[in-house]
């Protein structure tokens, strides 16, 4: 059997950390399973573990922004992935603006993709959201 897993684990993903809002509460998590799926309409896809405090907030809202994180920005992904928005407001002390769909849009990125989820694919443990880019 082959290490597929091992393979995996070689292809190349950037750094995103992906907000949502959940009526008066935000989240952010960070994540490398982000990828183009359409450019017209423009549409990304984001897969999401069920356990993760951010799936329910982008289920509920229908929304999600991804913010893309440039390669000095190690610092910031480590902050948004290392412990859960269930114990602590990640997003206290961090400096974010509210997009159109009020999930938050933080300033230190170097881009953003604000979406509207078009599809939802349950792929067992996790969800694939697929989201048209409308910022």
């Amino acid at each position: 059997m082959s290490d597929i897993r091992g393979a995996l684990k070689r292809l190349s993903y950037g750094v995103y950390v992906v907000t949502a809002r959940r009526g008066d509460e935000i989240n952010a998590m960070t994540c490398r399973m982000v990828s183009q799926v359409s450019l017209r309409p423009p549409c990304v896809s984001v897969s999401i573990a069920k356990r993760r405090y951010t799936h329910d907030f982008i289920q509920n809202s229908g929304a999600f922004v991804i913010n893309v994180l440039g390669a000095e920005q190690a610092m910031l992904g480590g902050h948004f992935g290392l412990r859960s928005g269930r114990d602590m407001n990640k997003c206290a002390g961090v400096e974010w603006e509210t997009g159109q769909t009020g999930a938050p849009i933080l300033k230190e990125c170097c881009a953003w993709l604000e979406c509207l989820v078009k599809h939802e694919v349950d792929l067992g443990h996790c969800t694939l959201f697929i989201g048209e880019v409308i910022d």
